[in-house]
């Protein structure tokens, strides 16, 4: 077979808003494609301006700055392979006005040759690309090297019309730039789709998928060519940038996908806590915190957070503050202790009993007659995170929280205490799911983890019944249901988006389907007010779970 087309695809890493970062950053992998002998060079949707921009897209100095450096880009074309590069693009309507599209823009020789537009602009969950961005119209095929290229951006993927269209336009070729953010079941949704338009169009497909987080989101590449006849010739890695070739052969008039690399899907666990170590890695880094300061408890949460802060930055850049109560168990006290000398991290302990006795003797006055509750407890909470607080403003490390979904979900987290910090890494992950990821990082450390190999934490961390220690003998599961019950119930409100009398008769009771619902309501004015954390499941609170707070209606 002649070899016909040689692809270069590249799987990035870029930063919103960085520009002058990403273009430079995609010159270098452009000329490292070109030695190898690529003929087009292939980035992920938005590569430029990073993904999403969101509102950046309005400023015009923003999109000036996208044309420059498209241009500078355009330069490097004028005796090497093709480079197709997704950017927002300024476009004048019909009426007249300047709308702003979401765009890839190919060039060669020099100069801009074509620009496609995306046309299915996704507006539901974290996306809402139809705010600020208008769709094109139906795209046509570009000559590249001799071949009618089909290019297609992300969603469009995920409609049967734009690849007709293609095909029925003279492609030969679908090539799909993408920037597609990681779900934990979404790693066979993909090739599900691409497998659809290849059936429908007997063409080849190449998916170029970007890495790494931006703020709550984030990307695991995992980039794929599937040959005319839907099968997976080549696979680039999850979690990790990479440059790749993919080859075609002319065959009976049309191009066939020869074999390549396939990089082994990691499974569930390892990807759920790559996603959780992308997200937290990327968010530090791109916004530039020194380091990360979060408090140890003893308990599993606190536990996997601070491994999680490890193994992405290192354990020199990470101080754990163990800040013991009254009611603090030598447990508690030991397993932390544990914890800290497994990972290899400071461990600094700053007692909260001064600061109970100093709020306990300020409110007297207002608290008499009234016998102690909740208020007394969520002090201590507030009291640590004040103390938490007061270390990132002095010494500069960002405060890391460590509150689960199952916690953010009933209200089980203290505004202005626990939920406290600059991101919440555990913030869409269940509490079943703690334990599990718990047990993982126990017996595997991912490759490109900065932590240590083997146990970072003790069993008994993972075994003793949670507690949040706020008084005598307190377990979870005095206030709430059994984890393994109420995480099945949220999942199906949340991502199930069932309703109470749904899961009652799947053989829950019905009382505890009716608080957990009751608490679930009740506490969305308190995730309002909590930080950012990874998203992971297809609805994640803040960005896709967008209930009101002032709120009348019950099912």
């Amino acid at each position: 077979m002649r070899l016909s087309l040689t692809i270069g695809l590249l799987q990035i890493n870029p930063t919103v808003g960085a520009v002058a970062a990403n273009a430079a950053g995609l010159a270098a992998a452009y000329e490292r494609a070109w030695d190898r002998g690529a003929e087009l060079v292939v980035a992920p949707e938005l590569a430029l301006s990073g993904y999403p921009p969101e509102d950046l897209v309005r400023r015009a100095a923003f999109l000036d700055r996208i044309d420059a450096a498209l241009t500078d880009l355009a330069r490097l074309t004028k005796n090497g392979p093709a480079l197709a590069v997704g950017a927002p693009r300024r476009r004048v309507g019909d009426d007249g006005v300047c709308h702003c599209a979401n765009a890839i823009v190919v060039m060669e020789g020099g100069a801009i040759v074509a620009e496609r537009d995306k046309v299915h602009l996704p507006n539901y969950g974290v996306f809402d690309e139809a705010r600020v961005f208008a769709p094109g119209p139906p795209p046509l095929p570009v000559t590249i090297a001799g071949h009618r290229v089909g290019l297609m951006i992300c969603e469009d993927m995920w409609y049967p019309d734009v690849a007709l269209h293609l095909k029925e336009n003279g492609a030969e070729i679908l090539v799909v730039p993408n920037g597609s953010p990681f779900e934990t079941d979404k790693q066979g949704m993909r090739p599900a789709h691409a497998r659809a338009r290849v059936a429908a169009t007997g063409l080849p497909l190449v998916y170029v998928n970007q890495v790494g987080g931006q703020d709550e989101l984030v990307f695991d590449g995992a980039s794929f060519v599937l040959n005319a006849g839907g099968d997976e010739v080549l696979r680039l890695p999850s979690w990790s940038a990479h440059e790749a070739l993919a080859e075609f052969a002319a065959v009976d008039g049309g191009l066939s996908a020869l074999p390549g690399e396939m990089a082994p899907l990691p499974d569930p666990w390892e990807s759920l806590y790559r996603a959780l170590l992308t997200g937290l890695c990327d968010y530090i880094e791109k916004n530039r915190f020194p380091d990360i300061i979060l408090g140890l408890s003893g308990g599993i949460d606190s536990a996997i957070a601070a491994a999680l802060a490890v193994d992405a930055l290192g354990a020199e850049r990470v101080t754990c503050v163990m800040m013991p109560s009254p009611y603090t168990s030598d447990e508690s006290l030991e397993d932390a202790a544990a914890v800290a000398g497994l990972l290899g991290c400071r461990l600094e302990t700053i007692g909260i009993g001064p600061a109970m006795e100093a709020f306990a003797a300020m409110l007297a006055p207002h608290f008499a007659g009234r016998a102690a509750n909740e208020a007394e407890e969520n002090i201590q909470s507030r009291a640590r995170g004040l103390a938490l607080m007061a270390l990132s403003n002095k010494l500069g490390p960002m405060v890391l929280a460590t509150g689960n979904k199952s916690e953010m979900s009933v209200g089980y987290a203290t505004l202005y205490g626990d939920m406290c910090g600059g991101f919440a890494v555990l913030k869409d992950v269940y509490k079943t799911e703690v334990f599990a990821l718990s047990r993982w990082r126990n017996a595997h450390r991912p490759a490109d983890a900065l932590g240590p190999l083997g146990p970072v934490m003790p069993e008994r961390v993972i075994t003793k019944p949670p507690t949040a220690e706020l008084k005598p003998d307190q377990k979870d599961e005095d206030s709430l249901p059994p984890y393994v019950r109420l995480d099945a119930i949220l999942a199906r409100l949340i991502e199930g988006e069932q309703a109470p009398e749904e899961i009652v008769r799947e053989g829950f009771p019905a009382a505890e389907v009716e608080r957990v619902w009751r608490l679930l309501n009740g506490a969305e004015y308190k995730r309002r007010q909590s930080p950012p954390g990874v998203k992971t499941t297809r609805l994640a609170f803040g960005r896709d779970r967008r209930y009101p707070i002032t709120n009348g209606f019950r099912d």
